[in-house]
């Protein structure tokens, strides 16, 4: 199932799902602050200011930007034309597994309770709400994303940019989920005929893992000697306080129910696939799934 897809924002990962959902045949619209941003062949873009037009006719709605201290951009500039919108079946909303706080690394899914602790999260959570308040009449997804990576925004980037740190604090994992499984997911959903009410769907790969080794098996696909060790305690004092927000947080975040409710594999199960990948196109050769080098 296709139609008529409106994405409020755009973004990274914005742009990969509007990419795909073309590829695949959707008619997609994108309104943006700033339209001449959008860069990607085939997209119709129009003024954010002017969403309501497209809602007028739009059947399915993405949600990508993050909450401001004043809340939900999206909800507080458009949210009356969304609740009216009349053809309207299926909302997304792109939110982030910070929700669910600190868990002292253990695990967390999707039915794990959220406990945000910080401010950026509990906004986070509060847009989540306001969004599944939407739910009486359509279906509405909450999709819940690990650490965004992928072409242009990886290790290898920080790596040559001579910014890569590995930091070394043992047993402390973050998640990840490549930006293409992230629009596969996220088409996957959209494209149920799922009746009305909301759910909790969480985009992470199968292997959460420690920040040096990420950075030193991107220093290997390279054939670059990896960065040196930095322990954790001498690192905190040169973060920036968004970088130690991260670090303050250890969890590992379990996809496997929103995996068997959408009916996927992850094409880049762990990061070594994922990174894989990156370099294998950057070089224009050609990689199977799964595989990494």
């Amino acid at each position: 199932m296709s139609g008529e897809l409106l994405i409020l924002g755009l973004g990274y990962a914005g742009a990969a799902i509007a990419r795909s959902a073309l590829e695949a045949g959707w008619s997609v619209r994108a309104a943006l602050r700033d339209p001449a941003r959008a860069g990607l062949p085939g997209l119709a873009v129009l003024p954010f200011a002017r969403a309501g037009e497209a809602l007028a006719t739009a059947t399915h709605l993405l949600a990508v930007a993050p909450p401001g201290e004043d809340g939900d951009p999206a909800l507080a500039a458009h949210g009356p034309a969304i609740a009216a919108a009349p053809a309207l079946r299926w909302i997304g909303y792109l939110s982030t597994t910070g929700v669910y706080g600190d868990r002292a690394g253990g695990w967390v899914d999707e039915a794990t309770p959220p406990a945000p602790g910080s401010e950026r999260a509990r906004r986070r959570l509060a847009a989540e709400g306001q969004w599944a308040g939407l739910a009486g009449a359509r279906a509405v997804d909450i999709f819940r994303l690990a650490g965004i990576y992928g072409p242009g925004r990886s290790a290898f980037d920080e790596l040559r940019a001579g910014r890569a740190r590995r930091v070394v604090r043992p047993g402390h994992c973050f998640g990840r989920i490549h930006r293409d499984d992230i629009a596969r997911a996220v088409l996957a959903a959209a494209a149920e005929a799922r009746g009305a009410g909301a759910r909790i769907l969480n985009l992470a790969d199968d292997e959460p893992a420690e920040s040096a080794a990420v950075v030193a098996e991107a220093a290997r696909l390279l054939g670059v000697p990896a960065p040196p060790e930095i322990p954790f305690a001498a690192a905190w004092e040169s973060m920036s306080p968004m970088a130690r927000s991260f670090w303050a947080e250890n969890r590992k975040v379990s996809s496997a129910r929103t995996r068997a409710a959408l009916g996927l594999a992850w094409r880049y199960p762990t990061y070594r696939e994922g990174l894989a990948a990156i370099l294998a196109a950057e070089r224009g050769e050609q990689i199977g799934e799964g595989q990494a080098q």
